[in-house]
């Protein structure tokens, strides 16, 4: 490093070593025979405000390294830090705590928006947990939301079911934005937006 240069910030995401095995069993007593290796061995670092883009064929463990590096899956090895801290070995009220900065869009929004919630509600969930927003807060922040991601704002009482795949997948993307994550995952995020 050249004299008086400042040193370089650390990555806001750092994973070393990442693995992700799901075991086989089989026989009657359903033994241990062999892993299903999805992530064998993956590291990376993304500097703040960059960007990542993982490529590969179809069940190659794109998805599966994205939900173990938010640990939505539990890693079989290897160690992530997020914004400085190892959340490798996180409980499970560390990484509710640390939820608010990290977040994702699920590849397919009709599975990850719960069909009994009204859009208002899938998007105002992560305020109401990790917030003290007051309910005419939330309703404001909830209508910026929809606002930022193309839909109406008379959509708010509608339910996933009454859209289409590309505005549920708007409706997933506003959830995820609702904190202002510093970290935001996308698994395949526009596969099933639309041109609108």
């Amino acid at each position: 490093m050249p004299q008086g240069a400042a040193p370089a910030a650390a990555p806001l995401v750092q994973v070393r070593g990442l693995k992700m095995y799901f075991p086989i069993y089989s026989g009657l007593l359903r033994r241990h025979t062999g892993d299903v290796k999805a992530v064998d061995g993956v590291s990376f670092d993304i500097p703040s405000g960059e960007t990542l883009g993982l490529v590969g064929e179809s069940g190659c463990g794109k998805s599966t390294c994205a939900r173990a590096v938010l640990r939505l899956y539990e890693p079989t090895a290897g160690t992530i830090t997020i914004d400085g801290r190892d959340i490798t070995a996180a409980g499970r009220e560390s990484l509710r705590q640390l939820r608010p900065t990290m977040q994702m869009v699920f590849q397919d929004p009709q599975a990850s928006l719960n069909p009994r919630m009204t859009v208002a509600s899938i998007i105002g969930e992560p305020l109401v947990e990790h917030t003290r927003m007051g309910k005419a807060e939330q309703r404001e922040r909830i209508y910026e939301l929809l606002d930022q991601v193309g839909l109406n704002r008379n959509f708010a009482n509608r339910y996933p079911h009454e859209f289409s795949g590309g505005q549920r997948q708007r409706i997933g993307i506003a959830r995820a934005l609702a904190l202002n994550p510093k970290f935001i995952v996308c698994d395949e995020p526009i596969a099933a937006l639309d041109v609108s």
